[in-house]
This record gives C-alpha cells, sequence and structure tokens, in this order.
C-alpha cells in the first residue's frame, strides 16, 4: 500500500549557520555599538538573545529571521518566548526551535485529514512522525496538497513517499 510520512524537522546546521551569521552582523552594525548584544544557541533547540533594551532585542531577532529566509528555513519553526529583564538593566528572549511533531499536532492533522482528504485515507502516529497510508497514489498526492494549503503553525515535509 502506498504511503509517506509527515514530518517536522529543521536542518540544524544551518540553524547554527544563521545563527552565527546574525551574531557577526550584530557586531559590526553602528546601531548595535554599545550593546554588548548577544545571541547564542545552544546545538539543540535554543536561542538566547540579550541586549540593553527589548527594542535591541527585537532587531535581532528580525535580523535572525532575515537570515532564516535567505536560508531556506521557515519561520514557523521558531517559537518566541517570553521576553524578560535581565541583571544589569538588560533584556532577554529565548526562540525555541519546533522539531518534530508533537502528539496534539499529529492528531489535530490526522483529523484534518479525515474531515477533508479522500475516502480510504489512514493515519498512525508513529513517535514524532505521522503515516499516511492509502489505496492509491493519487490519494495520496491529494493529502500532500491539501495539507500544504492549510496552516498547522508548524513547517512540515512529506517523506518517504512509498508506492
Amino acid at each position: 500500500m502506498p504511503s509517506f510520512d509527515v514530518v517536522s524537522e529543521v536542518d540544524i546546521q544551518e540553524v547554527r549557520n544563521a545563527v552565527d551569521q546574525t551574531s557577526r552582523e550584530v557586531g559590526t552594525r553602528f546601531d548595535f555599538k554599545g550593546t554588548e548584544s548577544v545571541i547564542e544557541f545552544d546545538g539543540k533547540i535554543k536561542i538566547n538573545i540579550n541586549s540593553a533594551t527589548e527594542d535591541r532585542v527585537k532587531a535581532i531577532i528580525n535580523v535572525l529571521e532575515e537570515k532564516f529566509v535567505k536560508r531556506q528555513l521557515s519561520l514557523k519553526s521558531l517559537d518566541h518566548g517570553k521576553g524578560e529583564e535581565a541583571a544589569g538593566a538588560r533584556y532577554k528572549q529565548e526562540l525555541t526551535l519546533r522539531v518534530g511533531l508533537t502528539t496534539e499536532k499529529a492528531k489535530e492533522i490526522g483529523k484534518y485529514i479525515k474531515e477533508h482528504g479522500p475516502k480510504g485515507i489512514q493515519h498512525q502516529i508513529q513517535g514524532d512522525q505521522l503515516r499516511v497510508i492509502g489505496k492509491k497514489r493519487d490519494d495520496l498526492q491529494a493529502v500532500i496538497a491539501l495539507l500544504k494549503e492549510h496552516s498547522f503553525d508548524l513547517p512540515l515535509q512529506f517523506e518517504n513517499f512509498r508506492d
């Protein structure tokens, strides 16, 4: 039976490159002089931004989002945490990468497929991915088109298409 997997992944190396480019740009731009602005990536899912004011943090996030777009990384993969005052009259914010499908999101996608997709399509939640199974290849391609049209507030990729 034909099948494919719905996943939500982010290329960590591209994220690291985007953060490094942002850090270099922040270090050289005139409007960041004297603010001691810092952007750090922990290598997994957390990006920490620290600067003198809330406006400077938002400017760094704007630069980071530009780098994400240039590297074809989805902005949906960034979860903006709540910004807060830090020690020494500073401001910090933590961004989190959304990696993998949570069980709730997988159930939401599965429900959407059941309601709007062609008849005879089945789905199974397998860890952090959703396997979609159908009898016809055309039905599966219709499901992929359906999922691309709808916004689930996550970057979705479709892998392992098998006949």
